[in-house]
């Protein structure tokens, strides 16, 4: 089963703890996040999504982020990721 979280504009210190309790939530199925209306990535949720991604990893379940907004693609340059590397694609 995949499982689908999509994400709030505001993903800032006061969105990390709801973020967090959603994907514990759902661990155990594939996980698709819909990024399509982010708005602002803090660090802590980034965070958040960088732990989720390493989980289902190891667990070798699929996690994607998917549709990501140009916002969104952007604040995650500035953290020196893109959506390929958030959920582990290579090339």
């Amino acid at each position: 089963m995949t499982a689908v979280i999509t994400l709030h504009e505001r993903l800032d210190f006061g969105a990390a703890p709801d973020l967090k309790a959603e994907i514990i939530r759902l661990v155990g199925n594939d996980l698709e996040i819909d990024a399509s209306k982010v708005t602002h990535m803090g660090t802590l949720c980034l965070q958040i999504l960088i732990a989720a991604s390493n989980e289902w990893a190891n667990s070798g379940h699929k996690f994607n982020l998917t549709s990501p907004s140009d916002i969104c693609v952007t604040q995650l340059s500035l953290h020196g990721f893109s959506t390929d590397t958030l959920t582990g694609v290579t090339s």
